[in-house]
């Protein structure tokens, strides 16, 4: 059974820390880009970054680039997303993602996220 598991949301003030982490299972996590989305209230489903399958290249929407970075860890299955210099605009309830290129597209059930003072 395929799981994706968030963990690591809560409250931060702007301009502090979050790190978010996702553990996978029950798919060959090493052969499958992961990708962060995140969805406001009211607002659709925004991309937010990916990292290719074995962690040399990532991606970054550009309202964090600069701001928050992925990484993966292929032997923990574990993918994380380090967020800095948090905004408000940045409140959301956020989705770890796996995609292949056959067509697999996994997905959490999300962690919320909440900048504010």
């Amino acid at each position: 059974q395929v799981q994706l598991v968030e963990s690591g949301g809560g409250l931060v003030q702007p301009g502090g820390s979050l790190r978010l982490s996702c553990t996978a299972s029950g798919f060959t996590f090493s052969s499958y880009w992961m990708n962060w989305f995140r969805q406001a209230p009211g607002k659709r489903l925004e991309w937010v970054s990916s990292i290719n399958s074995d962690g040399n290249s990532t991606y970054y929407e550009d309202s964090v680039k600069g701001r928050f970075t992925i990484s993966r860890d292929n032997a923990k299955n574990t993918l994380t997303l380090q967020m800095n210099s948090r905004k408000p605009e940045d409140t959301a309830v956020y989705y770890c993602n796996a995609r292949d290129s056959v067509g697999g597209d996994y997905w959490g059930q999300g962690t919320q996220v909440t900048v504010s003072s």
